[in-house]
C-alpha cells in the first residue's frame, strides 16, 4: 500500500481570498488536515484562515501543539511528538494537508516539522506549496512599492542588536521588519535618529478581519500582536 504525502500548504496572511487555487485543491483532496494548535484549545490563526474552506465532518483534523520555549530537550521531544502523530495517517496511506500562515518555506512552523520527518522517516513524500506572505500582503495594503528598478529590499527580523539594524536600512532602500513587537521602542528611537519616522508603517494581522493600521504617533508604548510587521520605505 503506498504512503501518503506530507504537504505543507501556505495559505496566505489572513484574508481566505489569499490562497492559492493549489492550496485550495490540496485542502479539499486530503483526508487530514494539521494545524497548530494553542495549548488552551483555541484555534490557531491559520486555522481560522483555511476554516471556510473545511468541513470538519468530512475531514479529520489533527492539532498540534509547538511550545514557545528554547529548551532544545523540550523542543525534540514535542516535535517528535508531532511527527509521529502525523506519520500514523501517512503510513495508513492518507495525505496530510498542514496550514501555516504565510509560506511554507519562510519562517514557518512548517520548516521544523519537515526537518525532523526527513530525520526520522525519511521515505516520506513532502511536497510544498507557495504562499503570500505578510511582506507582500503589507506592502499592498499600505500602498507601498517595496522595489523597482534596481531597489534593494530586504526582509529581516528585528533584533536588539540596533547598529545592525542602522545598517540594514542604510544598505537598502525598502525594509520590512517582522518580529518587531518585541523591540517596537527602540527601533522607533532609531528610525527617529535617522529621519525615517515618515517613511514607517506598521500593521498587524494585515488582510484580516483583525487588521490594525498603525499610525506612527500611535506606536510608541503600544503592545503589538507578534504577527505585525513595519515597512520602511527610503524614498
Amino acid at each position: 500500500m503506498r504512503i501518503g504525502t506530507l504537504y505543507g500548504l501556505g495559505v496566505g496572511p489572513g484574508d481566505p481570498e489569499l490562497i492559492t487555487v493549489k492550496a485550495f485543491r490540496k485542502l479539499q483532496e486530503s483526508p487530514v488536515i494539521a494545524y497548530p494548535k494553542k495549548l488552551k484549545g483555541s484555534k490557531s490563526y491559520a486555522h481560522r484562515i483555511v476554516e471556510v474552506y473545511i468541513n470538519p465532518k468530512e475531514k479529520e483534523m489533527l492539532g498540534l501543539v509547538f511550545p514557545m520555549t528554547k529548551d532544545e530537550d523540550t523542543l525534540r521531544t514535542e516535535w517528535t511528538k508531532s511527527v509521529e502523530a502525523i506519520y500514523r495517517y501517512i503510513v495508513q496511506g492518507k495525505d496530510v494537508a498542514f496550514v501555516t500562515e504565510g509560506d511554507p518555506m519562510l519562517f514557518s512552523t512548517f520548516i521544523h516539522l519537515m526537518n525532523v520527518m526527513k530525520s526520522i522517516h525519511p521515505d516520506v513524500p513532502i511536497e510544498t506549496v507557495a504562499g503570500i506572505s505578510s511582506f507582500n500582503g503589507s506592502a499592498n495594503r499600505l500602498g507601498i512599492a517595496l522595489a523597482d528598478g534596481d531597489d534593494h529590499v530586504a526582509m529581516v527580523p528585528a533584533t536588539e542588536d540596533i547598529e545592525e539594524m542602522r545598517r540594514v536600512i542604510e544598505s537598502h532602500d525598502a525594509i520590512v521588519f517582522i518580529k518587531v513587537a518585541k523591540v517596537l521602542d527602540s527601533m522607533l528611537d532609531l528610525l527617529a535618529d535617522m529621519n525615517l519616522l515618515e517613511n514607517t508603517h506598521v500593521v498587524t494581522k494585515v488582510t484580516s478581519d483583525e487588521e490594525v493600521i498603525w499610525k506612527v504617533n500611535e506606536l510608541r508604548g503600544a503592545e503589538l500582536n507578534y504577527l505585525s510587521c513595519m515597512v520602511v520605505r527610503k524614498s
